[in-house]
């Protein structure tokens, strides 16, 4: 009798130990997927190691990289660990790529130009003008642009910086740019910084509009809170990871028009083109004949890029993306001696760079053709992702694979570009919200013990998608279902250890982290901070606040509020009604009539007043704000603000 209650008791411990999910390693179908991805591409060619290795100077020294106030913006080590084959737990694919974007320090491109590259998601270009440095996109935060010029500096001898140059209106080519010269300089002209036109607004609506959303799903596109390792972050794709610490803003003292125009910059001549709706709503590239050098920005890089990326923006335009490619090959490709880039290393030889022009005007190309030959066959955006295939030429050049953009993903943008959300499926136009759905879909399959088997089972057989269906229905359903939530991890876990995108992996990965930890991390990079605030015109700050602006918290019927900015020459008008907050530009020498409140402020106060370092009551007794008319309107104003929720949930409801 006690053998066979032992033998139940084995039987139920042996059931509950198969019950629990697994964590942090690779199983089986995980390790067949991997295995045949190696199987299927050239993971042994070494031309791009030995271009990504070509012209190496010198490396910052130490460890870290420090902001101003100690916190660590880079470790130089942190991915010391990539090496060798590629584990169980990471794609066979995406490993090589992160091996090569982790290679870093300050590289020679040809003498008189430089890259500082493996410090950050994106790379800074040095350029040798007649009398000091040029500097192409100074990184994502001041730290690592100010040490990578130093490190320049030290190496080739001691130059000011005249110019920096803009590509393009993403916050990691821009957000350094404090850190290679004083915002003293900029504003006084003794340096200036060259910008695609319609730069400031685009950066404004990606940084501050959309700000507090966007910082949130870029930790899920760039794995920001996820660990270092095997099991977790291993690189973007696009570059290893983004620096940490505050982005910082300055406007544009020159701004190359969409016809693009050829200028000299310290000496040296610049051929801008204009690259905008590609890559960027704004964007540039240029060549310079003196070099024989072609920087293509963000447009052409050793990626297939998005055309709508995970953390949100506008869908971008891959037929013109590939029509602006085209124009650089036929424009600059024979002539070109080298092609360089704001991510990844250099291509050299005229023939080199043509081959992969041409392969990257391709793929553009390829997903807008073929996402429109199916959907003008009728099918929806989701049976075009899964059929979309891929081009011959991706099968032997990295350069175009999936580790940053995808091709699945990238066709259901182009379909959204034309189409808009809705596939034409009427059930699909006006569904039930995540919460009420899911709720009815476990009940559905026979109540929550009933799904999470079938759950359960579909993770056995390796289909991770389908479980991850079934598994966010449950958690969804009851967000304290804790069996479901481990499940769910788990299987977001091989979705990322098979990904090849380094944006896939990060997202499944911070999920499953999210599930399992909470979401209790903050965001390692800023947006929202008084270097970007104070550097951008008054009335698109006060466009951004609108967007806080919440009817239901309105007290009183409004009325005309002005803000004058001495420090700035600025002046805005705020017409704040029960629903709408409108705010429009106005001539600050005018003065106008007709305002029921009047307020005279400081922006470096006001911004200060935003960030609540300092407070009204204050401003008011020391009079370094100046109130006249209804007082209570701009109470009421900032009154129907909405506080912003940083951190909100994702992965649960």
């Amino acid at each position: 009798m006690m053998k066979v209650a032992l033998s139940i008791l084995a039987l139920v411990a042996a059931t509950a130990a198969e019950a629990m999910p697994p964590v942090g390693i690779a199983t089986k179908a995980t390790k067949a997927a991997n295995a045949s991805v190696a199987a299927n591409l050239p993971i042994a060619d070494q031309t791009d190691f030995e271009n990504a290795n070509r012209g190496f100077l010198a490396q910052i020294a130490g460890d870290n990289i420090f902001n101003e106030d100690g916190s660590v913006a880079w470790d130089s080590r942190q991915f010391d660990f990539i090496e060798g084959a590629a584990p169980d737990t990471v794609n066979p694919s995406l490993w090589r790529q992160a091996k090569l974007n982790s290679i870093h320090g300050l590289f020679e491109v040809v003498p008189g130009i430089y890259q500082i590259r493996g410090y950050d998601l994106a790379q800074m270009t040095l350029i040798a003008g007649k009398t000091g440095w040029i500097i192409v996109d100074p990184l994502t935060t001041p730290a690592p642009s100010k040490a990578g010029l130093a490190l320049a500096n030290k190496t080739l001898g001691e130059r000011p910086v005249v110019a920096v140059i803009f590509t393009h209106s993403h916050g990691d080519h821009f957000g350094g740019v404090v850190g290679v010269a004083s915002p003293e300089d900029f504003r006084s002209g003794k340096v200036q910084i060259i910008a695609p036109h319609g730069f400031l607004a685009e950066s404004i609506g990606e940084s501050v509009i959309a700000g507090t959303a966007m910082n949130r799903r870029v930790q899920f596109q760039f794995g920001t809170a996820l660990p270092v390792g095997k099991t977790g972050h291993v690189g973007g794709g696009l570059g290893q990871k983004l620096s940490s610490g505050d982005v910082s803003l300055m406007p544009p003292t020159r701004s190359i028009s969409k016809d693009g125009e050829t200028l000299t910059v310290d000496g040296i001549a610049f051929d801008f083109m204009d690259a905008g709706e590609t890559e960027a709503p704004a964007e540039l590239v240029f060549y310079i004949p003196q070099y024989k050098a072609l920087h293509t920005a963000e447009v052409a890089t050793r990626t297939f890029h998005n055309a709508l990326t995970p953390r949100g923006a506008l869908v971008r335009d891959t037929l013109k993306w590939s029509k602006v490619i085209d124009n650089m090959l036929a424009k600059y490709g024979a002539k070109s001696d080298v092609m360089l880039a704001s991510h990844h290393w250099p291509t050299w030889g005229s023939a080199n760079v043509q081959a992969s022009l041409k392969n990257q005007r391709g793929i553009y190309r390829y997903v807008h053709d073929q996402t429109m030959r199916q959907a003008n066959q009728g099918a929806t955006m989701h049976e075009i992702a899964e059929n979309i295939g891929e081009p011959d030429f991706a099968k032997t050049d990295f350069g175009v694979r999936d580790y940053y953009g995808t091709l699945n993903h990238n066709s259901k943008a182009v379909y959204q570009r034309y189409f808009g959300w809705w596939d034409a499926i009427p059930a699909h136009y006006h569904e039930l919200p995540p919460v009420e759905a899911s709720k009815k879909y476990v009940s559905a399959m026979g109540g929550a013990e009933k799904a999470l088997a079938l759950g359960e089972k579909a993770f056995d057989e390796g289909d991770y998608r389908w479980a991850a269906t079934v598994f966010n229905h449950l958690v969804f359903a009851d967000p304290a279902d804790e069996a479901a939530k481990k499940w769910l991890a788990s299987t977001y876990e091989q979705l990322g250890f098979q990904a090849e995108a380094g944006t896939w992996r990060n997202i499944y990965l911070v999920g499953a982290k999210e599930l399992r930890e909470g979401n209790n991390v903050k965001s390692s990079i800023s947006t929202a901070n008084a270097k970007v605030l104070s550097g951008i015109p008054a009335v698109d700050l006060f466009d951004a606040m609108a967007t806080r602006f919440n009817p239901l918290k309105m007290q009183g019927d409004g009325g005309i509020i002005r803000f004058w900015f001495p420090d700035r020459k600025e002046a805005v008008r705020i017409d704040l009604g029960k629903s709408v907050m409108f705010p429009r530009k106005e001539d600050y020498a005018v003065i106008a009539d007709g305002s029921d409140t009047q307020i005279t402020i400081s922006r470096e106060l006001f911004t200060k007043l935003l960030m609540r370092e300092v407070k009204a009551p204050e401003l008011i007794e020391k009079k370094d704000m100046i109130i006249s008319g209804d007082m209570a309107l701009m109470a009421a104003m900032f009154g129907a603000l909405d506080e912003v929720n940083p951190q909100f949930d994702i992965v649960t409801p």
